[in-house]
């Protein structure tokens, strides 16, 4: 399991030249508009989406699980707590199929628990 953190960026270029200097690491997947970095220390995927227009810089935090049992659990927590979710599954984002559940945090920061099945 890592923590996910999506960020909007203006230029994907200077950003990923950024963060590759900054986490010692080339990113895993790079396509345009779209990249992502799967860092071991610390445990983490940074995703960066270009979106020069866009009004904030965080796009959304998720948590990679490698087991649709740990998607299932989630799925299972935020439902018997009542929080308002919902499910995507075997769908494509970020260059990959997936299977996720997505909540919404009271401020209205989106959350997703997700597992990549392959990358398309």
């Amino acid at each position: 399991m890592r923590l996910q953190l999506a960020l909007n960026v203006h230029d994907l270029d200077a950003a990923v030249d950024f963060c590759s200097k900054m986490f010692g690491a080339a990113p895993a997947k790079q396509k345009p508009g779209y990249a992502n970095f799967a860092i071991d220390e610390p445990p983490l995927k940074l995703v960066l989406f270009e979106e020069p227009d866009a009004p904030e810089r965080l796009n959304h935090l998720g948590v990679e699980v490698f087991d649709d049992a740990d998607v299932g659990a989630a799925r299972e927590r935020v439902s018997a707590g009542g929080i308002l979710h919902f499910d995507e599954n075997d769908i494509t984002c970020c260059h990959a199929r997936q299977n996720k559940v997505w909540a919404t945090e009271p401020d209205g920061l989106r959350w997703e628990w997700y597992r990549v099945i392959e990358d398309v």
